[in-house]
This record gives C-alpha cells, sequence and structure tokens, in this order.
C-alpha cells in the first residue's frame, strides 16, 4: 500500500492526515495555535512557531499513530492560510511575523496609492483583480515604506505554504493559484510575474518561482526529515492555498462547483471556464493549467462565534459551550426575533471590500435574549454568504452544485441557515477533514496513483441541506444590504 500525507495551516488550527492510496484515513492529528492582532487592522502568525513548529508536531503524531512504515510515505503536501506575505532572507529564516490574508488591512493607504498610480482600470485588465485588502502586492509596499530596515534584509517574499515548502525542500516556489493574488505583481494573461504597471513595490526578482500546484518542488532535505519524520528524499509538491485544497478535498471538478468553507472565514470558489475578472470578487487560475476559478471571502464567521462565547458565554463549559449556545438560538425563530447582524468586525472582503466596515447588532428590544443574537449572528454570516452568491451570479458564474465543507458543518444551524438564507440545496461530504486531505489526494494525484474523478470514491456524498422558505429570511437580507448602505459612512467616521 502506497500512502501521502496532507497537511494545512489554518488560521486557529493545523491539521495533518495520512492516507492510503484508496482515499482511507490510517491517522490524523491537530494542533492550535493563536491569531496574533498586535493592534487594529493587524492579524499575524508567527511562522517558525505557528507554521513550522505545528507542521513539525503534527506530522511526526501521525506517523507515530498511524502504526505505518514511514518509508512507505511516497509524498507529502501543504496547503497554509493565504495569501499572506512573510519577508525572509537569503536562507529563508524570517524577519519579521507574516502577515495574513485579507483579514489583516493595514496596507489601505498603499492600495490608495498604487490605485492612484497606476489606475484601476490597468490593475484590473492585467491582474484580474481589484487592490483590496487580499492583495499583497500592497502589503509588500506596507514593508518598504514603514519598515525600510527589514526591507533591506529582505532576499525572498513568500507566502505561508511556500515558507513551508522551502523548509522541506531548500526550495522557494509559489503556485500559481497563490501568486494570482500578489497583484499588481502578476499578469493573468501571461501566467507569469510582471513588473509591467510597476517597479515600485519590489523587483520580481524577489518572488518564487511559479510551478502549479500539482507539480513537485523538491524533495525533503536530511534536516527536514529530522525534524518532521517524514522520508529523506520523498516529493514535495508545490502546495497551494488552504481553501484551494479544501475544494480538492470535496471534488469541485465541472463549471458551475462551488464550495462553502465554514471555518474562522467563509471561503467560496466557484469553478468557470474562461477567466471572470469582476472588481467585487477575486479571480485565479485554478491548480490545474488551462482551468479558471472566481473567489471570495468573508473577513469574519466562525472568529465571531468564538468571540460571541469568550464575551457573552464565559459561564459556560469550555467543552460544550457552543452546543448550548446552539440550543439556545434555536429556541429563537428563523429571522433571529427581529434581529439583523452585520458580521464586519474586521472590515470585510467580498463583495464590499470595505476595511473600515463595522459589526453591526440591529434591532435589540428589551424581550429579546442570548439566543436570539447568537441566532442573528449565524444569519447574519449566512446574508454575507448569499450577497457572495448573487454577486458569482451577477458577474456571470452560475452556481450549479454547492458544496460544504469545513469544521463549521458540525454546526447544523449554519448550515441550514445558510441553505434557508441563499434558497439552495448544499451537498456535504461524507469526509469533512477539508484541506489536509485535499492535500493527500493532491499528492497522490502527483505520483499518479490517483485520477481527479477518483475523489468520488475517496469522499462520497454523506447528505443533502435542503433549502426552506422563509418570507422572514428576504426581508432581514434586504435590511441587511441596506443597513450597510446607508451607515457605511458612519462606519468610517467611528
Amino acid at each position: 500500500m502506497k500512502y501521502t500525507v496532507g497537511v494545512d495551516i489554518g488560521t486557529f488550527e493545523t491539521k495533518g492526515v495520512l492516507v492510503n492510496e484508496l482515499g482511507k484515513v490510517e491517522a490524523q492529528a491537530h494542533k492550535s495555535h493563536k491569531m496574533l492582532v498586535p493592534q487594529p487592522g493587524w492579524a499575524e502568525h508567527r511562522p517558525n512557531e505557528d507554521w513550522w513548529g505545528d507542521f513539525c508536531e503534527v506530522t511526526n503524531n501521525i506517523i507515530k499513530t498511524s502504526g505505518v512504515n514511514a518509508e512507505d510515505i511516497q509524498c507529502v503536501a501543504c496547503s497554509a492560510i493565504g495569501p499572506c506575505m512573510l519577508p525572509v532572507d537569503q536562507n529563508g529564516n524570517p524577519l519579521m511575523n507574516g502577515v495574513l490574508y485579507g483579514v489583516d488591512t493595514r496596507s489601505h493607504e498603499e492600495i490608495d496609492i498604487l490605485n492612484s498610480n497606476i489606475g484601476e482600470d490597468k490593475i484590473l485588465e492585467m491582474c484580474g483583480n481589484s487592490l483590496t485588502s487580499q492583495s499583497v502586492g500592497p502589503k509588500i509596499l506596507w514593508l518598504k515604506r514603514n519598515k525600510p530596515e527589514i526591507f533591506k534584509q529582505t532576499a525572498k517574499i513568500l507566502t505561508s505554504t511556500s515558507f513551508i515548502v522551502h523548509k522541506l525542500t531548500e526550495n522557494f516556489v509559489i503556485d500559481h493559484y497563490t501568486a494570482a493574488n500578489f497583484s499588481p505583481l502578476y499578469n493573468i494573461h501571461t501566467q507569469n510575474w510582471s513588473d509591467e504597471l510597476t517597479k515600485d513595490i519590489i523587483s520580481i526578482d524577489y518572488l518564487p518561482t511559479l510551478k502549479w500546484s500539482t507539480e513537485l518542488a523538491g524533495t525533503i532535505t536530511e534536516k527536514a526529515a529530522s525534524e518532521t519524520g517524514l522520508p529523506k528524499g520523498i516529493p514535495v509538491t508545490t502546495g497551494t492555498i488552504d481553501a484551494a485544497a479544501e475544494a480538492v478535498s470535496i471534488g469541485l471538478t465541472n463549471e458551475g462547483d462551488t464550495m462553502c468553507m465554514y471555518g474562522s472565514t467563509i471561503f467560496m470558489i466557484s469553478l468557470t471556464r474562461e477567466q471572470n475578472s469582476d472588481p467585487r470578487l477575486w479571480y485565479a487560475p485554478w491548480l490545474f493549467e488551462g482551468e479558471h476559478a472566481s473567489m471570495a471571502g468573508l473577513a469574519t464567521s466562525g472568529t465571531l462565534t468564538h468571540w460571541f462565547r469568550e464575551q457573552f458565554g464565559k459561564e459556560l463549559d469550555l467543552n460544550s459551550s457552543f452546543a448550548e449556545l446552539t440550543k439556545e438560538a434555536n429556541t429563537s425563530q428563523p429571522g433571529a426575533n427581529g434581529i439583523v447582524f452585520l458580521p464586519y468586525f474586521s472590515g470585510e472582503r467580498t463583495p464590499i471590500h470595505d476595511p473600515n466596515a463595522k459589526g453591526t447588532i440591529f434591532g435589540l428590544r428589551l424581550d429579546h435574549v442570548r439566543g436570539d443574537v447568537y441566532r442573528s449572528l449565524i444569519e447574519g454570516i449566512a446574508h454575507g454568504t448569499r450577497h457572495v452568491i448573487e454577486t458569482f451570479e451577477d458577474a456571470g458564474t452560475q452556481t450549479n452544485n454547492l458544496y460544504a465543507v469545513g469544521g463549521g458543518t458540525k454546526n447544523d444551524l449554519w448550515l441550514q441557515s445558510t441553505s434557508d438564507i441563499t434558497g439552495i440545496d448544499q451537498i456535504v461530504r461524507e469526509n469533512t477533514i477539508g484541506a489536509s486531505y485535499g492535500n493527500a489526494f493532491l499528492a497522490a494525484f502527483s505520483m499518479g496513483f490517483v485520477k481527479r474523478e477518483m475523489i468520488e470514491n475517496w469522499n462520497p456524498t454523506k447528505k443533502k441541506i435542503i433549502a426552506e422558505v422563509y418570507e422572514v429570511h428576504d426581508r432581514n437580507y434586504e435590511i441587511f444590504k441596506s443597513l450597510y448602505e446607508v451607515s457605511k459612512h458612519l462606519m468610517k467616521k467611528i
């Protein structure tokens, strides 16, 4: 039997799986870490501790608990939160904490500078994406403007996945799907790095070598083998962002297949036949050459449930707190007894791209209880998801199949509310491990052990979430959208 290992580094947790060539999980492990918020609008991880340290602990654990001979592991693939911005020296050593994806909004001034100097239309035409808090280019410019002493020491700009791959192989590589988020430094038409629009950010020589996600980046070095427990010399794939690996894990293969990843943030991917550039969404080449994807993401989703529990459920037992809150929310009615919740606690990404957006709990009365507010929080995230799906469709991407994946799929209220509010049934696969499992499949694919359609055998359908119709959801959705529009100037002011 041949085995592959998949590891995913998320916002709050790293997960790893060891899988055989038939898709059976032989072992899995996880390790928690924190997202650092040193000041409002910033979000960081510690690369050596949170990324590499977690990776090593997880791989050692899955090998130890699996009973599998490590020498039978044929390949490893990794994904991680992204796109991130990490400057490293010539040896790949981090020069600062990793700056996280769109939840980190520190580069809003740099976005304005680049838009003014280059032109928003030119950026969208060449890069397929408008500049947003998700874009890495402005964050590199932020580094140059605000941390010149670190910028002078920088030899490469990496993202989270490419940092791990370098630790494993000593090679600097990045996949096209991730690189497309480095606007305005990636040209979607040539599918290559470009300084055509600006040389003011950084020379493209400082960027990693481009590869497709399933191409091999190199092999595990002796040092990496000693730290991870993985066999020296086995291949390592180029890897990708966590959401893409998650989409692979549940079988996105056809045009209109759409993933909704329920995690600390909502992230959505919809496969498209052609390049589909819309300033409200994100575009990237898909993991396989010649294919394309539209993406969207909310800034705060599962993170909000943690915030709510910590602030308003301190007396609850940690192991059963979410179950208790959900029980209370189920005593409320669809529509949350008249409360409308805007989940913009870290600004918002798609489709409004507003780093100044603020969270709002609207419609409170004296008869409201904790369960009403918690239900409104869940429904607010679902309204944000509906806003994204409508934007997909307005941009020409029809949602044919909606697949739910991620840790949030354990929350039945969240799943059902999303189907009810969007009006779309959802497919839930048997295995909801997510990105780490998708990585194990990508590793097997890279080695020729499986074909893409075999994910249906690895991970069959478990259930469908059937949408139920509630008129109150349509009413609240209109309030949801209007509430932001009429208060966004106040959000900026506050």
